[in-house]
């Protein structure tokens, strides 16, 4: 039954004076670009296919936390902005979490967010990639040191051929491939077409991630060398895990760590034309839940006496990070760092890591503090590498704070 006109007037009024804009002017072709994705990273689903990530059962989180910390003086000279509510707003925040020692002491969203509402997470996603992997390890159902065709034999044709899934997880492939966010007519858009973050191409076959990533071809050194991020690879570990297990990449992680870490809203990810989940950059997660992994990692992979993370594979995501490998991959980022098993070392001697995704996505853990920070954001750049440092810079300022 059609809406009397001066009800859908309203209801259209109702969304462009919340967002700016119609609800019918985000597309596929925009939906990752300002002002878009202030409604659409928060709701991915209506953009792209999706697949639920199932918590136990969905709990509404209540009211956010109110605290004085929001107006608390930042260090003078960090990013010129006064205050902790200025910097959040000055840095595009969506969603923002800070817990100390476990309870969450401040807390604050955009009018267009909430505490409930999912926000896609981008290339955190790849990090809880690889806690699903820790967990198949401990049960003997995925070695990382096995070659990839070990479980994925068509790859035998690929830069997959002859590597590992370690290098995989450590991002130390030789790939051909370069990751140009902003590409439209390359093989980075053909990777965008293929997962259906981008409008189909009449000009050009369709194709599948998997497909897509079985036509990637080796670069000209070995495997096994400098870091070399690549956005495929960590694909390529979401459909791993698929074959590891025979079930679907959803479904296993909702089995072994959504549920068990206590999640209280479910998470979802994008999928392609198949099915293949989108492990890179799809997932979309509430702020709190984000802060839940974060909190688990920081008490040593445990939730309520319950090991999620085995204590071994964490330890080694903390400290066995090659930084002379971080070096030689001309990073511009963390100059002490390594990068371990999809996880980011700061090197820094408080032992800061961090999960990070385009867009201006954290999930920042400092346990010499016992603080862990989520920041999720419409950053209108992708990247904005002087942002990406201010916020550094932001993190470990709340972190020194004492609740």
């Amino acid at each position: 039954m059609a809406l009397p006109q001066e009800e859908h007037t309203l209801m259209t009024t109702q969304f462009a004076e919340a967002y700016g804009f119609e609800r019918s002017a985000v597309t596929l072709a925009n939906w990752r670009t300002a002002p878009f994705s202030r409604f659409s990273f928060g709701q991915a689903e209506e953009v792209v296919p999706s697949a639920m990530i199932a918590a136990t059962a969905e709990l509404s989180e209540g009211e956010p936390v109110a605290s004085d910390l929001l107006s608390l003086a930042l260090p003078q000279g960090l990013a010129g902005q006064p205050d902790v509510r200025a910097y959040l707003d000055y840095a595009h925040s969506d969603a923002f979490v800070l817990t100390k020692a476990g309870t969450i002491v401040a807390e604050h969203y955009a009018p267009h967010a909430g505490i409930d509402q999912r926000h896609i997470v981008f290339s955190i996603s790849k990090s809880l990639t690889a806690l699903v992997i820790a967990s198949l390890e401990a049960d003997g159902l995925m070695n990382p040191d096995a070659p990839v065709i070990s479980l994925l034999p068509e790859a035998a044709g690929s830069a997959y051929a002859d590597c590992t899934i370690r290098d995989v997880l450590d991002m130390r492939v030789s790939l051909a491939f370069d990751e140009a966010y902003l590409n439209t007519d390359g093989a980075y858009a053909r990777y965008r077409r293929a997962t259906l973050w981008n409008p189909a191409d009449p000009s050009q076959p369709d194709e599948t991630l998997l497909a897509f990533l079985l036509t990637l071809k080796k670069d000209a050194h070995p495997h096994g060398g400098a870091h070399f991020y690549a956005s495929p690879n960590s694909d390529l570990l979401g459909i791993l895990i698929e074959r590891a297990t025979g079930e679907r990449y959803a479904d296993v992680l909702s089995t072994r760590l959504w549920k068990p870490l206590g999640a209280k809203n479910h998470a979802s990810v994008t999928v392609d034309a198949e099915g293949s989940a989108r492990a890179a950059g799809g997932i979309s997660v509430t702020a709190r839940d984000l802060a839940r992994v974060g909190e688990m990692l920081r008490k040593g992979g445990v939730v309520d006496n319950r090991r999620i993370v085995p204590q071994a594979w964490l330890t080694d995501m903390l400290t066995a990070g090659d930084h002379q490998a971080w070096v030689d991959g001309e990073s511009n980022f963390f100059p002490n760092g390594r990068y371990r098993s999809q996880w980011y070392q700061s090197g820094e001697p408080d032992g800061a890591f961090c999960a990070i995704g385009i867009h201006g996505q954290w999930l920042y853990v400092d346990p010499s503090t016992e603080t862990t920070i989520v920041k999720l954001s419409s950053q209108p750049n992708p990247l904005d590498d002087e942002l990406k440092h201010d916020n550094f810079a932001f993190f470990r300022a709340l972190s020194a704070w004492t609740a």
